[in-house]
């Protein structure tokens, strides 16, 4: 990290008037839906999202580094704006970083920006010490080995060098923001791997996951099959392995 990340945050920043109620959106209160989501995988809850013909695939992000496990969480939002004499000077993503939940998610909205980062190393560290599952950023990223160094899968759309400081800030958090092209709020579920990034919205996730259990099943019993000796032809054909279905879901 360089000493750019260690500018302190300035005072006296309001943030948005839409604002949640910090901390009323953590993880805590999701714990069971947080557990199912991590024995599964991205894949699984975008074909179920496909099933059920919802959003929430997002195909523009990309691990920073290897993690090797599933990410899953509750998302914490934080949008971002360019710096302006008039606007908001809040050092972006600290209030959220400092009061955030074990299992949540930092997700950021930098309207898909690869010149400049909005993530780097204290931020990293500050999660790290909070708990926070990983950190997602619709934008660029930098000090992607202190996020390493911590153990904090950071999915981004690219690294690169340039510093927030003087060009972008927090313009709120906890607000709707849009990540490629999915509309997300904080509360929403977020799974991530190196497949990818999906949410899903929080009034959806039981019965997403009551689908996606299904189709990992199912896939689970076909692999099975191939292992056995079986035809992959036969084994892909719908009648010997149903195509599961939204109707079907429970």
């Amino acid at each position: 990290m360089t000493q750019n990340e260690t500018a302190d945050t300035e005072t006296g920043a309001m943030e948005s008037a839409g604002a949640m109620e910090t901390g009323a959106v953590g993880a805590g209160t999701a714990s069971a839906e947080v557990a199912r989501l991590r024995a599964l995988d991205a894949c699984a809850i975008s074909d179920a999202l496909d099933t059920l013909g919802l959003p929430g695939a997002v195909t523009v992000l990309r691990p920073m580094w290897a993690a090797g496990r599933v990410v899953a969480g509750v998302v914490r939002t934080v949008k971002a704006a360019p710096k302006s004499a008039a606007g908001p000077a809040t050092h972006i993503a600290t209030p959220l970083v400092a009061v955030a939940d074990p299992d949540d998610v930092v997700v950021i909205d930098n309207h898909g920006r690869t010149d400049v980062s909005c993530w780097g190393g204290l931020l990293a560290e500050a999660a790290a010490q909070r708990g926070v599952a990983g950190v997602i950023v619709d934008g660029a990223c930098r000090d992607v080995q202190d996020c390493e160094g911590v153990d904090l899968p950071l999915f981004a759309r690219a690294a690169v060098t340039v510093s927030a400081r003087g060009r972008i800030v927090q313009e709120a958090m906890d607000v709707p923001i849009q990540v490629g092209g999915v509309r997300v709020s904080s509360g929403d579920f977020v799974i991530a791997d190196r497949n990818g990034v999906v949410f899903v919205a929080r009034h959806e996730i039981g019965r997403v996951l009551g689908l996606a259990e299904r189709i990992a099943a199912r896939e689970a019993d076909m692999a099975r099959a191939v292992r056995s000796g079986r035809s992959v032809i036969d084994v892909m054909h719908d009648s010997q392995f149903p195509t599961i279905t939204a109707e079907a879901a429970p």
